[in-house]
């Protein structure tokens, strides 16, 4: 079933490119990069706390970091000084707001399964997009209304199986435990 759905996933992305006539790669991107980040923090972050393992990655892409902060302070792009306290202080406060999240994800994915984990990634995704129709006025044409159908059929299917499964197992469990 897991490919069936992998192949209903893939025809949404060719409908989505026939109907925006190039490939959708930065949600492409967004999605296998979700997905590995997903992936990492279930293998090693089960060996480390959320705190070190936040810890690692914030080591790992300051450097980047930098490198991007100074390369838009030279060509005179940066707002973070010209724009007064307020703005500096929003920005810093960015940084808490997106890691206190970061550490509860990295907390969580060392204690759930990494079935529940995936589910639970679609509940941004999915709050953004309501978000953007309903109260920022995004307007969602036919295509890609089909584009998201085929998509969410795909989801569907994908959680229909593994709920399944996993009762599957929960059953199988049992009955080892009778016998």
């Amino acid at each position: 079933m897991q490919w069936t759905t992998v192949g209903i996933g893939f025809a949404a992305v060719i409908e989505l490119t026939i109907a925006y006539g190039q490939l959708p790669w930065i949600a492409l991107v967004l999605a296998f990069s979700f997905g590995v980040y997903g992936f990492v923090k279930k293998r090693v972050g089960s060996q480390v706390t959320a705190m070190t393992s936040l810890s690692v990655e914030t080591a790992v892409l300051t450097p980047f970091a930098i490198v991007v902060v100074s390369i838009i302070a030279l060509s005179g792009a940066s707002t973070i000084a010209s724009e007064g306290p307020a703005h500096f202080w929003w920005m810093a406060a960015s940084g808490v707001i997106t890691a206190v999240p970061l550490l509860f994800f990295g907390a969580s994915a060392r204690r759930l399964p990494m079935t529940t984990i995936g589910l639970l990634q679609y509940f941004a995704p999915v709050l953004q997009f309501l978000i953007a129709v309903l109260f920022l006025g995004e307007h969602m044409g036919p295509e890609r209304w089909i584009g998201f159908g085929i998509v969410w059929l795909a989801l569907l299917l994908l959680t229909t199986d593994m709920v399944l499964s996993v009762r599957r197992n929960a059953g199988l469990r049992k009955a080892a435990l009778v016998v």
